[in-house]
């Protein structure tokens, strides 16, 4: 089972990187994105008026990408956006449709009735290959009460 979920993964990564290396910033479009991609998770809209595509690769892959549609309808930025520099950005008071346009759909989220609070958690590789989880808690009001990373203890048992 381990054996399989690995070869599964490694393929998604490679058919990742292949796509990604087929997609030029400020050349492609948004059907050659969605030719490559398929149907984004979310689109979320861009200040500058254009529009983000969410790829997730949540809970078997450990990236997530996000990727800008301008409003010339040419791909204007492909980020994978699970990366310590985002985490960082992550502060209490946060609110969760923030959270989300910033690191998009978790692998896992697990309410907590009594306490009143929801993790959201999603797998990611610290450099150069430590399997990590990074998790945030949010309340009631659906803000970020506090986030951190940890080892992703599902990899150990591997």
């Amino acid at each position: 089972m381990a054996t399989a979920l690995l070869a599964v993964v490694i393929g998604l990564a490679g058919c990742d990187n292949q796509r990604i290396a087929e997609l030029e910033e400020g050349v492609a479009t948004e059907a050659d994105v969605r030719t490559k991609f398929g149907q984004p998770e979310n689109i979320w809209d861009a200040p500058d008026g254009g529009r983000v595509f969410e790829y997730n690769r949540q809970p078997q892959g450990q990236k997530n990408y996000m990727i800008t549609i301008g409003r010339d309808g040419k791909m204007s930025a492909l980020r994978q956006v699970l990366t310590p520099e985002n985490f960082a950005k992550v502060q209490p008071g946060m609110m969760m449709e923030d959270l989300r346009k910033l690191l998009g759909k978790p692998a896992k989220v697990t309410p907590y009735a009594l306490k009143r609070e929801t993790e959201w958690e999603w797998r990611w590789v610290q450099p150069p290959n430590s399997p990590m989880v990074f998790t945030a808690t949010l309340n009631d009001d659906q803000r970020v009460v506090r986030s951190g990373s940890s080892l992703d203890r599902a990899t150990e048992a591997n």
